[in-house]
């Protein structure tokens, strides 16, 4: 069994979510600041990119699993083991608690792309709002967004993960930054103060290249109730023109009990 360690940070201190912050998310029973789980899921995928390179960027299904919060310091140990046509890296911290998995294949054939989410969309006028439960309109698409990834910032989120894999100098997206966009799109229309990534199922089809404008577009399909929790999954699709590129089922509580 491969391991690879890494000590977590929490960039995330000034973001509008304040789960990131150390008065909040004591509020809320947590000893600390939590970092982001896209961090996370970062530091998940060295080890498969490591083994596969841009074969595992260009064909495969990951089911991320979070667990329980990493802190800002924590000394991350992930391991990697294989059976069959399956991949898991589990992320344990020093204490030997396990924090996340991440499940991964490269099947023959991938997922079917949501539809509602494959077509242009006529943007909507209203601005953002706070999420609420009557708020989210199930299967009502969102405005679409584009972004080009620059090497600077493809370096950024490559550095933020402490991944030094020389994939993402040699011109390839960090699948942390396509995480981080999935974050975004929540994001970009509801004001969400305190809210918790959970879990993702991530499809990548082609590799995402630097300096590849992408057009981001995403719709929710569920929204549900569990022990005073409300959550969200959101379905996003990463097109580069009429190329689906990347895909995620992207789930989060939006609304934590008190």
């Amino acid at each position: 069994m491969a391991q690879y360690e890494v000590t977590a940070r929490n960039f995330s201190e000034s973001s509008e979510n304040r789960m990131h912050s150390d008065d909040i998310a004591q509020k809320f029973g947590f000893k600390g600041a939590l970092v982001p789980g896209v961090a996370v899921y970062g530091h998940l995928t060295h080890p498969l990119v490591e083994r596969f390179g841009e074969t595992w960027l260009a064909n495969s299904v990951s089911d991320l699993r979070l667990l329980k919060p990493a802190y800002d310091g924590d000394r991350l140990i992930l391991s990697l083991s294989e059976s069959d046509d399956q991949q898991t890296v589990q992320c344990h911290n020093a204490d030997g608690e396990l924090l996340a998995t991440l499940i991964s294949s490269s099947p023959d054939e991938l997922p079917t792309p949501e539809p509602k989410a494959t077509f242009e969309q006529p943007p909507k006028s209203n601005g953002r709002i706070e999420i609420e439960w009557d708020q989210i309109e199930i299967n009502q698409p969102f405005n679409e967004w584009q972004v080009t990834v620059d090497q600077a910032t493809n370096q950024t989120y490559a550095s933020q993960v402490a991944d030094d894999l020389s994939t993402y100098t040699d011109g390839l997206v960090h699948p942390h930054f396509l995480l981080s966009s999935a974050n975004k799109a929540l994001m970009e229309e509801y004001v969400m103060p305190t809210w918790i990534h959970v879990g993702s199922e991530t499809r990548h089809r082609l590799p995402v290249k630097v300096k590849d404008t992408l057009t981001v577009r995403s719709v929710p399909l569920e929204r549900w109730q569990k022990k005073g929790h409300e959550f969200i999954r959101l379905y996003v699709s990463y097109w580069r023109g009429d190329e689906l590129t990347t895909d995620i089922l992207h789930t989060a509580i939006y609304k934590i009990a008190s």
